[in-house]
Formats: structure tokens, C-alpha cells, sequence
């Protein structure tokens, strides 16, 4: 299959490249609209946006900022590239980094032809990367994808990566291609897989954060703050507060104490 040789390919250029094993292995494979998979996908993260001669339109390679983040930091000479070692939150990526994991994406690029090779020969070009999934708009919002996602495991942490494939990139090339070649698994691997991606998204840290409310204030005011100003916020008391998932609103709670720590008792799922 396609995919899992890329995916073999790949964790053997990117184990060589950090010098510690990188484990890919292949998660899913599934058939949704563009605006789907931007919609499930964080912001910032890693978009690889590159051309294949041999194919129409854009394809993209997706990268979770968290294993980007270890990624660059092993190859920088990192020893100890945990999560609970690393930036947790990342929020922009730097010129250098930048350039160290568009190293990176090359060699993705270069696996990616490689597991194509026995069906035809690809020439990609890395066209850029970008960071805010909003500003992505080479591929219409409707337009059915190939959306194939990956695991990325390094010292013990887990991660996602994505391709996604339009449609129009298959046009000319359909003689080529077989059911068989994406997606005729025995149902022993296809129930393998499905049992692996559910374990390794167990294992996954997400971020959740409370809103205990918001206020505006002018840039004058700003400025002449102290300790001890009072600054009235947009919720009253008895409002339960917003949590976020990963910038996503998924909870209303309400605020308490346990353990002398503070905590929140979920109301409603949103």
C-alpha cells in the first residue's frame, strides 16, 4: 500500500535526520471536504504546501507544532526533547526554525515520491509552509480530499501528521491506480490500525484552558495599571465559565477548590 511504505520511508529519513528513532505508522485513511480537515487541524501549525509535475493542484503535508517543536529541538542537539521539557503552546514559528524543518519536509516530500515509484514517477516542489491553517486557500473549501493521517512517536510522545490529496490531483493518472493500491487491507490490519490510532490518541496531551471572562480597555488606562486596580470583567459571578480544548470552546464549568487548588466542575458539553 501506498502509504505504508511512505511511512516506513519516512521514519527512517527523519530517524537519520534527529539521530533517535522516529516511529510513523499510518493511522487512517478517509474521503472529506477540504473545509473539514482545516476545521480539525490547530492554529498555528506546520503546512507544508507543495506541486507533484505528474499531478493537478496542491498537495499539503500537516505537521502538529508539538512534534515539530521536539523535531527541531533534536536536531539542534537536544538530549532531553520530552514534551514536559518543551514549549507546550506554540504560537509562532522562528525564521531558524523555520528553516531547520523545511529540511524536514523535504525528506517527507522525498519519501512520499519514493512510495509512489512502483505506480509512477513524481517530481514534487515545496511551494511554502505556512502556519495559519486561515490563510490556506490553493484548495476550494468543498473539494473532496484523500486525507491520510500518520502517528508520529518520538521518545515515547506521540503526534500527528497529515497528507491531504485533492481529488483533481488523480485526474490522468486513474489507469494507474487500483482500489487495491489505497485501500484493500485485510480486516485483521484494518481493525490493527483503527486499535493503534485509538491507543495513541489515549496518550496525546491537549491543553485546557478556562476564560474567567474578558474586558477592553484603552491603551491610557493600560498604561497607568498598578497593583491593586480592580478591573471589572464581562461575566457576573453566578456565569459559568467557557473551556477550551485545544482554542476550541468544548465545556461551560464552574469554578471551585480541591485539594487547596483551584478547579472546575463540568456543566455542559458544548
Amino acid at each position: 500500500m501506498i502509504f505504508e511504505n511512505f511511512s516506513k520511508i519516512a521514519g527512517n529519513m527523519v530517524s537519520n535526520l534527529t539521530h533517535t528513532n522516529v516511529d510513523i505508522k499510518i493511522g487512517a485513511i478517509e474521503q472529506v471536504s477540504f473545509d473539514e480537515f482545516m476545521h480539525s487541524i490547530p492554529n498555528p501549525t506546520l503546512l507544508g504546501l507543495f506541486r507533484c509535475k505528474q499531478l493537478k493542484g496542491t498537495q499539503i503535508i500537516e505537521m502538529h507544532p508539538r512534534s515539530c517543536v521536539q523535531i527541531i529541538d533534536l536536531m539542534l542537539g537536544g538530549l532531553d526533547s520530552s514534551y514536559n521539557n518543551l514549549v507546550k503552546d506554540k504560537e509562532i514559528f522562528t525564521d531558524i526554525e523555520l528553516g531547520v524543518i523545511e529540511d524536514v519536509v523535504l525528506r517527507l516530500l522525498k519519501a512520499f515520491e519514493m512510495s509512489w515509484g512502483e505506480i509512477i514517477h513524481l517530481d514534487t516542489e515545496l511551494e511554502n509552509l505556512q502556519t495559519n491553517p486561515q490563510l490556506t486557500q490553493n484548495i476550494s473549501p468543498n473539494e473532496l480530499i484523500i486525507l491520510t493521517s500518520f502517528i508520529i512517536e518520538v521518545m515515547g510522545n506521540s503526534g500527528f501528521m497529515h497528507i491531504c490529496i485533492p481529488y483533481i490531483s488523480f485526474e490522468g493518472i486513474t489507469d494507474k491506480l487500483s482500489i487495491k493500491s489505497w485501500f484493500d487491507v485485510d480486516k485483521e490490519n484494518v481493525e490493527k490500525n483503527r486499535e493503534n490510532l485509538e491507543g495513541n490518541i489515549q496518550s496525546v496531551e491537549v491543553d485546557l484552558e478556562v476564560v474567567l471572562g474578558k474586558a477592553v480597555t484603552t491603551v491610557g488606562d493600560f498604561l497607568q495599571l498598578e497593583a491593586g486596580d480592580i478591573i471589572q470583567l464581562n461575566r457576573r459571578i453566578d456565569e459559568p465559565l467557557e473551556m477550551y480544548v485545544e482554542d476550541k470552546l468544548h465545556f461551560y464549568v464552574k469554578p471551585g477548590e480541591v485539594d487547596d487548588k483551584l478547579a472546575v466542575e463540568i456543566l455542559k458539553y458544548i
